[in-house]
């Protein structure tokens, strides 16, 4: 168990340092020099910063006792000479130069720490839509939206304040060290020095223990957050079984995980920060009582020097509180950016290749292809049909025969356990995905739109289409006259999910958007399945004379589907039966069973 644990917790060190260099290297970009003297801008001002903020309790030491040795000198009323004057100028320039340079570090860096942040979060989202179909359906939405939101939210604090307080607390702190060391001897040095040591050790024990109470309310989070959006999402089942109470229950159960959690976050940092006062006041009060013993016994330190050694402490003391919430934020990040990278680590099973599918037919092969969902059930068995360039075409059959499966392999959404598929004789397993499904239009059964106009959801199809050719794909679907009888027409906002339109015109708007794309296949899953007969036969007619596109219908209603080519008839996974209508019907066979159980019902 031991050897297992220090196992697990090398690969975490290993996977967050990755990920650390991951972010480094967008910070120091390679061959980028520009960004590169940024950041030493940056630096630099920072340095200079410190070096006039550790003068200013030396210049007020000057000044007390510049002003003491006056007051030995004479006991009159004391008259600021020329130098006092200045001690009292340099002090006031030394804050303000202090804060300048801060400012001004925070300005020039703040280009670099913007366009990290938006190269990583770039490089994220690109990662996501590069991931296979599988992975997006079992992953929460709600969990992959707060995993982004809360790691570019992390990356944003690394940058902004972590490397520019971390690294200067430490600078500062080794050149208070080094002035105590040189001034008063080295054990004012060690005794600061042992008093920061006692503070950060006890500040970064403490936030670690803390982290999981962190973790915790992170998983709280996801899942609520998941909860919402899927509960929103389906608020029309929700109000038919009228379900409000069990959704808001569901709900309460992860906001109380996160009450909990958030309130051992909450006493922990009691603790710490009780903790930190502690260690820092105590320790404060032991080198002024060193301070206040030389003095009066030793006669070789001033009331100045008090001053300075109080200032140079306690000047720390700013710093140090804030490395604590620093580290706790520190934390934090690396665990919200470590969720967020390690979508990054996630691997698509849909392999890209370099080369592109020159689609000039659109004819298509299934050679012995087999796939299934799981191991347990398998959907297709060694499926064997060819499809003529330009032909059309249908498949029927009960439900979960793999008509629907069929699309998604052509698609690369899954790829197939063993078999070749070809389109015009190239296997579509060695071809860029994109040149592939740039060669494929789909209508799908439940159509998916963006929650903007009806110009923006069909033009998706082609983004650089002109109007003109919007117009003409609308009217081939027959959805231009609806259209034009809103309000807005095209620019009518279709509410999320399409939800403002009816299913007909969800169904025509897919169709209208598939027809844009000009892709030499098209497949229509049962595409028509929520309009009426006569928009139907309109629509049918309209594919029909784009007779250079290879159509693939997959019906449920056969009435669709009675004039096209070939009908491959399936069941459990295979080809069962292949012909036109009527030679099918003669056959009498599984098509004629589906056929006239179908005018039975109708």
């Amino acid at each position: 168990m031991p050897k297992l644990f220090h196992q697990f917790k090398f690969k975490k060190s290993f996977q967050q340092s990755t990920h650390f260099k991951y972010f480094i290297r967008h910070i120091w970009p390679k061959n980028d020099y520009k960004t590169k003297t940024r950041v030493v801008g940056a630096l630099s001002l920072l340095l200079l910063g410190k070096y006039l903020n550790i003068h200013v309790p030396i210049l007020f030491k000057k000044l007390v006792d510049n002003l003491n040795e006056e007051k030995s000198i004479s006991d009159s009323k004391i008259q600021l000479g020329t130098y006092p004057t200045l001690l009292l100028l340099a002090y006031g320039s030394a804050r303000i130069g202090s804060s300048l340079f801060s400012e001004f570090r925070n300005v020039v860096f703040s280009k670099v720490s913007q366009r990290a942040i938006r190269n990583i979060s770039l490089n994220v989202f690109r990662h996501l839509h590069s991931l296979d179909h599988s992975f997006h359906l079992k992953t929460p939405t709600g969990a992959l939206s707060r995993n982004l939101e809360r790691g570019t939210r992390g990356m944003s604090f690394l940058l902004t304040s972590a490397i520019f307080h971390i690294v200067p607390t430490a600078v500062e702190l080794s050149m208070v060290c080094g002035l105590m060391a040189s001034k008063y001897g080295l054990t004012y040095a060690l005794a600061t020095l042992s008093t920061m040591a006692t503070y950060t050790g006890f500040t970064f024990a403490t936030t670690q223990w803390r982290t999981k109470f962190r973790k915790q309310m992170n998983q709280a989070d996801n899942d609520a957050a998941t909860k919402v959006i899927d509960s929103l999402v389906n608020q029309e089942n929700v109000k038919l079984f009228c379900n409000e109470a069990y959704e808001l229950k569901r709900y309460d159960k992860d906001l109380e995980k996160y009450e909990q959690a958030s309130l051992k976050t909450t006493s922990s940092l009691c603790l710490l920060n009780v903790g930190q006062q502690t260690i820092f006041s105590l320790a404060l009060t032991g080198i002024m009582y060193m301070a206040c013993s030389d003095i009066a016994s030793l006669g070789h330190l001033t009331v100045g020097d008090l001053v300075l050694i109080n200032g140079l402490v306690f000047q720390l003391s700013l710093p140090l509180n804030f490395l604590g919430s620093v580290y706790r934020e520190f934390k934090q990040s690396l665990v919200d950016m470590e969720n967020m990278f390690t979508l990054l680590n996630e691997n698509s099973s849909i392999k890209d290749c370099n080369k592109d599918l020159i689609c000039t037919g659109g004819s298509i092969q299934f050679k012995n292809v087999s796939f299934s969902y799981d191991n347990n059930r398998p959907i297709l068995n060694n499926l064997n049909f060819e499809i003529k360039a330009g032909s059309r075409v249908a498949f029927v059959g009960m439900s979960g025969s793999g008509k629907s499966t069929i699309a998604k392999l052509l698609l690369r959404f899954y790829e197939r356990k063993s078999g070749e598929i070809l389109i015009d004789g190239q296997d579509i397993s060695f071809s860029t995905l994109k040149s592939l499904r740039k060669s494929i239009g789909f209508v799908p059964q439940d159509v998916t739109l963006f929650n903007e106009s009806i110009l923006y959801n069909i033009k998706y199809g082609d983004i650089d289409a002109s109007m003109d050719n919007i117009i003409d794909s609308s009217k081939a679907s027959h959805l231009h006259d609806s259209i034009e009888k809103m309000p807005k027409k095209y620019d009518t906002v279709v509410g999320e999910r399409g939800l403002m339109l009816s299913g007909g015109e969800k169904q025509r708007l897919a169709i209208a958007r598939a027809i844009l794309k000009g892709s030499k296949i098209l497949i229509l899953d049962e595409p028509t399945s929520s309009l009426d007969s006569q928009t139907e036969r309109f629509i049918l007619e309209s594919l029909k004379l784009k007779n250079k596109i290879t159509t693939i219908i997959i019906a449920h209603r056969l009435t669709t589907i009675t004039d096209v080519d070939c009908i491959f008839v399936m069941k459990d996974g295979s080809i069962a039966e292949r012909g036109t209508h009527e030679e099918l019907l003669e056959k009498q066979g599984l098509y004629y069973e589906l056929w006239t159980r179908a005018k039975k019902d109708k």
